[in-house]
């Protein structure tokens, strides 16, 4: 097997997978490819969308709120 640190994300990725399989079976493999699905979108873009629009005295007001 190639050293971990020298493959790329694919190459990490598709390794763990047939070890999954191998070590824990084909059922094992669809749970954990259900619980951790690449998902999509921009994370940082979306992020940034709801976050820019957020004061520090709103959140700080809702910290208060949530601590009641």
């Amino acid at each position: 097997m190639k050293d971990v640190r020298e493959m790329t994300d694919e190459e990490l990725r598709e390794t763990a997978l047939d070890l999954i399989a191998r070590e824990l079976g084909p059922a094992a493999l669809i749970r954990f490819l259900q619980l951790y699905s690449r998902g999509h979108g921009d994370y940082t873009a979306e992020r940034h969308q709801w976050l820019d629009r957020l004061q520090i005295d709103d959140i700080a007001e809702q910290i208060q709120k949530n601590r009641k």
